[in-house]
C-alpha cells in the first residue's frame, strides 16, 4: 500500500509541471484562420513534426519505464525483509530510501543550470546518471544474496547497507527524473507537449510494476510452482540477482544508444523553453522569496502534518499482513485489479476539483480515509482466522482485501487530486516550475516523515513475553531477549501489538487535525490569488 501511494505522489509531482506548460504552448499553435501561400509548407513541416514526435514519445516512455524500475525494486525490498522477520525499526531505517524524490528540489536548480550545451542540456545529466544506475545494479546483483543474509544459514539482512545502496539508486533515479522532465518539454513539439505527462504516468507505473509486482511473483517459488510449473522447484523462475543483472545491462545498452543516436536541441536554438534558465544562485533566491510568503508558511504547516493520521495504516498494514502469513507475492498482485481504478479515479475526481474550492473535496474525503485505517486494522486482526491448515488463504479473503484497498484508493485519490489541484491553482506562473515543485516537495515530505516514525515505534509500543520452556518469566521485547527465550525452549508471544496502538492514536490525531486546520484550509482556498504571489 505504501509504495503504491508513493508512486502516485511521484507521478503527480511531475505531471502538474506539464499542465502549466500547456497554457504557454497553446499560444504557439498555428491559427487555422491565418492562411497564406506558405500554408502547404507549414503543413508538411507539421507532418514531419508529428512523425518525429511519435519516435520522441516512444523514447520518453521508455526513459520513464527505466525510472520506475528502481522505484519498484525499492518497494519490493520491505516485503522481502518482512518475510525474513526484520524488525520494524529496521524497516523505518530502510524507509529513508523513498526520500530522494521528495527532496529533489534541493538539487534540481543545479541539474537545470550546469550542463554541456555541446552534448546536450539534459543528456549531460541523463547519460551519467543512467550509467551509474546500471553500475549500481550490476554490482548489487553480485552482492544482494549476502546483503539479504542468504549467504549464511544464520545470516541476517544488512539493512543499513541496503538502505545506503537503494537511497543512492533512488537519488540517481530522481536526478534522472529532473533531466527527463526537462527534456520532455523540448523534445516534443509545442502542440504535443501534453503527451509528456502521459508518458510520465504510464512509464513510471509500468516500470514500477516490472520492478515490484512482476519481480515478487516470478521470484517466488510458491507462486511459480502453483501457476507456472508442472514440476515443483526450490526457486522461482527469476532470482533477484538475475533481475538486477538483466536491468543493469539494459541500462548500459539503452543509455549508450541514447547518448549516440538521440540528438538534443541546443539551448541557443530553443528559446521558448530554455531561455528562462535562471542560474543556480538565482533559482535558490527565488525559492527564498517564495518561502517568505505568509500563506506559504501556513501551507507548509498543513502539508507537513496532514498525513499523520494515515501513517500507521499506510506504512505498517502491508507488512503486518505478511507477518500474519499472507504471501508477499499475492499481496503485490492485488495491485493488478486496482490498476483500472487508479487510472479512472483521477479523471472522475478532477471534475469536482477544477472549481474554486478543491480543498472541500480533500476535507470531505479525509474522515473516510481515517476510518479506512480502522477497517484495515480489523482486517489484520481477523486475518489469522482465515488461514487454512496448509497456510493458504481462501479466494474470498483476497476479494475482501481488493474491495478494501479499492475503497481506500477512492479516499486516497480524492485527497491527492484535490491537493494537487490546489497547488496548481495557487502557483505563481511568473516563478515557472519552481513554485509548483516546492509545493509538491512539501506535500510529499508530509507523507514520508510520519511513515518513517510510525515504522520506528511499532516495536517500542509492542509488548511481548516468553511462553513455555524455562523462560516463562522473561520478556521478548528485544532481539536479545527473544534469543534467550528461544535458547530456554520458549516461544515469544505478542501481548500488545504496537500496530493497533498506532492506528488508534493516529486516527484520533487525524480527527483532531481536521478540527484544528479545516478552517485554515477553507480560508486559504478563499484567499485572493495575490497573497500567493511574490512581490
Amino acid at each position: 500500500m505504501t509504495t503504491r501511494r508513493r508512486m502516485d505522489e511521484v507521478n503527480g509531482a511531475s505531471n502538474d509541471m506539464y499542465d502549466m506548460v500547456d497554457e504557454e504552448t497553446a499560444e504557439m499553435l498555428p491559427s487555422q484562420d491565418n492562411k497564406n501561400p506558405d500554408s502547404h509548407q507549414r503543413g508538411e513541416k507539421r507532418r514531419g513534426e508529428d512523425h518525429d514526435d511519435k519516435l520522441n514519445i516512444a523514447v520518453l516512455l521508455f526513459l520513464y519505464v527505466l525510472q520506475g524500475i528502481p522505484l519498484g525494486l525499492s518497494g519490493s525490498i520491505p516485503l522481502i525483509l518482512s518475510a525474513r522477520h526484520v524488525s520494524y525499526k529496521a524497516q523505518a531505517v530502510f524507509s529513508f530510501v523513498y526520500w530522494p524524490f521528495s527532496l529533489k528540489l534541493c538539487w534540481a536548480p543545479i541539474v537545470d543550470s550546469i550542463y554541456s550545451d555541446r552534448f546536450g542540456r539534459r543528456k549531460s545529466w541523463l547519460v551519467p546518471t543512467q550509467y551509474l544506475i546500471g553500475l549500481f545494479m550490476l554490482v548489487l546483483s553480485g552482492n544482494i544474496h549476502t546483503l539479504l543474509g542468504d549467504a549464511d544459514e544464520h545470516g541476517s539482512p544488512n539493512v543499513m547497507y541496503l538502505t545506503v545502496v537503494f537511497f543512492m539508486l533512488n537519488f540517481l533515479a530522481a536526478t534522472q527524473d529532473i533531466a527527463v522532465d526537462g527534456w520532455a518539454l523540448t523534445m516534443l513539439s509545442p502542440k504535443n507537449v501534453a503527451y509528456a505527462s502521459t508518458c510520465n504516468s504510464v512509464g513510471q507505473t509500468a516500470g514500477y510494476f516490472l520492478g515490484n509486482v512482476l519481480l515478487l511473483a516470478l521470484e517466488s517459488s510458491d507462486f511459480c510452482n502453483k501457476y507456472l510449473r508442472d514440476v515443483p522447484q526450490k526457486t522461482g523462475v527469476v532470482t533477484l540477482e538475475d533481475f538486477l543483472f538483466f536491468w543493469g545491462c539494459v541500462f548500459f545498452i539503452t543509455t549508450t544508444l541514447v547518448a549516440i543516436l538521440k540528438r538534443e536541441k541546443s539551448a541557443s536554438h530553443n528559446p521558448h523553453h530554455d531561455g528562462d534558465n535562471l542560474g543556480v544562485f538565482e533559482a535558490y533566491k527565488q525559492l527564498t522569496r517564495i518561502l517568505r510568503l505568509k500563506y506559504i508558511q501556513g501551507f507548509i504547516v498543513i502539508a507537513m502534518t496532514m498525513k499523520i493520521g494515515f501513517a500507521a495504516t499506510d506504512a505498517v498494514t502491508g507488512l503486518k499482513l505478511i507477518e500474519e502469513g499472507v504471501p508477499k507475492e499475492q499481496l503485490a498482485l492485488l495491485a493488478v485489479p486496482l490498476v483500472p481504478l487508479q487510472i479512472l479515479l483521477p479523471w472522475v475526481i478532477t471534475r469536482y476539483t477544477t472549481g474554486p474550492t478543491p480543498l472541500s473535496i480533500f476535507l470531505k474525503a479525509m474522515p473516510f480515509r481515517l476510518l479506512m485505517g480502522l477497517v484495515f486494522a480489523l482486517i489484520v486482526w481477523v486475518t489469522p482466522s482465515f488461514k487454512a491448515v496448509n497456510g493458504d488463504y481462501p479466494f474470498y479473503y483476497y476479494i475482501m482485501l481488493v474491495v478494501s484497498y479499492g475503497l481506500h484508493q477512492v479516499t486516497l485519490y480524492s485527497m491527492f487530486v484535490a491537493i494537487m489541484a490546489f497547488n496548481a491553482k495557487i502557483s505563481d506562473p511568473r516563478m515557472g516550475g519552481t513554485y509548483m515543485t516546492l509545493l509538491n516537495t512539501v506535500t510529499n515530505l508530509g507523507g514520508n516523515w510520519p511513515s518513517t516514525v510510525a515504522l520506528w515505534f511499532v516495536d517500542a509500543l509492542s509488548w511481548k513475553s516468553c511462553h513455555g520452556g524455562e523462560g516463562d518469566s522473561l520478556d521478548c521485547d528485544w532481539k536479545e531477549e527473544a534469543e534467550i527465550c528461544e535458547a530456554k525452549g520458549g516461544t515469544c508471544h505478542t501481548d500488545i501489538d504496537g500496530y493497533y496502538l498506532e492506528v488508534a492514536v493516529c486516527t484520533i490525531i487525524g480527527f483532531l487535525w481536521i478540527q484544528w486546520k479545516a478552517r485554515a484550509m477553507r480560508n486559504m482556498q478563499a484567499a485572493d490569488k495575490s497573497v500567493w504571489k511574490c512581490s
